[in-house]
């Protein structure tokens, strides 16, 4: 029996699908009490409200912090994915063009354990998840996702990293065929494939999380699927989607906007209010759904978990 002990971050089952779904809109009160036991009224419900089917075995999720999910419709129809097109409420429309069967992810580098695995079989070796976590782009906008999947330092325990192995470097598909940015070659928005990487101490923070589906459901193509990770404290861009190699390495990976941009994007890209973007002012987010901006919490409300990370860095300098 696996014993999950439950940590400061995680948030409260009355936030969780299926009851958050009825009290989200307070559709639930128009179904009416008799209807609760018709199965027919609730299937009704999810598709009023545009969820998917539960069709994910997870450990659910608690929220002490009473954050409120944004709708599914929400989450996936934003969506930074520049391998498809730069325009947020396109790549919905296009991401169909990801096949995702037989998907395998390779793991090497610097690991007694090195492998190459098809996800189906990957996902059968941890213990599948609900985190429900706040994500913060850098451009501004922010909103709170229901993930599905397992924890990173799972898998880092799985392959056992040598003890040089001080960065995990991940790597996103490369096919034109797929991807129609990627079919532009040279003229493409950004140098491929996407790259991004973790310091080993992050990697294996407990909030560090590799996301296979989201509100109970497989990972929507257009959100990164079929497996993306997920770093709550860090901007957006960090979160690296449709990932196919896993590398464990000596040195500091080259990310991808950092490589496009370093005068504005740096390696560990940790959400700071107190720092703004060379364009813009990191203060405030816009939450998807909401009409007025709210304050941006340091480290994405993570604070407690990750500031020790980086005591004695400056942050100013390490973006």
């Amino acid at each position: 029996m696996n014993i999950i002990k439950r940590k400061h971050w995680q948030i409260s089952e009355n936030e969780v699908t299926p009851k958050e779904l009825f009290e989200k809109r307070r559709n639930f009160i128009k179904l009416g009490a008799a209807s609760i036991v018709s199965s027919g009224a609730i299937m009704e419900l999810l598709a009023q409200e545009n969820l998917p089917k539960i069709t994910l075995d997870f450990i659910k999720d608690k929220n002490i912090d009473n954050l409120k999910l944004n709708t599914f419709e929400q989450i996936t129809s934003h969506n930074n994915f520049y391998e498809f097109t730069t325009s947020q409420s396109g790549v919905k429309d296009i991401a169909h063009t990801l096949n995702t069967d037989n998907w395998s992810v390779t793991i090497d580098g610097l690991v007694e354990n090195p492998m190459k695995v098809n996800l189906d079989d990957l996902v059968k070796m941890f213990t599948m998840e609900e985190r429900i976590y706040r994500f913060r782009c850098v451009e501004g906008w922010s909103m709170v996702v229901p993930w599905n999947g397992f924890s990173l330092a799972s898998l880092i325990k799985k392959v056992k990293p040598l003890s040089s192995a001080k960065y995990v470097r991940f790597e996103t598909l490369v096919d034109p065929e797929v991807f129609p940015d990627q079919k532009r070659g040279k003229f493409g928005v950004i140098d491929y494939p996407y790259i991004e990487g973790l310091r080993m101490d992050e990697a294996v923070n407990d909030l560090s999380f590799l996301a296979t589906g989201l509100y109970g459901d497989v990972m929507p193509k257009q959100n990164g699927a079929p497996i993306r990770l997920v770093v709550p404290w860090k901007y957006g861009f960090k979160s690296i989607k449709s990932i196919v190699k896993i590398s464990f390495v000596d040195k500091e990976p080259l990310n991808t906007w950092q490589k496009e941009n370093p005068r504005e994007y740096g390696f560990f890209a940790n959400v700071n209010p107190n720092v703004d973007h060379p364009r813009w002012s990191q203060k405030k987010e816009r939450v998807l759904g909401s009409f007025f901006k709210q304050d941006t919490l340091m480290f994405n409300g993570y604070e407690k978990e990750v500031a020790s990370l980086y005591s004695g860095m400056d942050l100013r300098k390490y973006i």
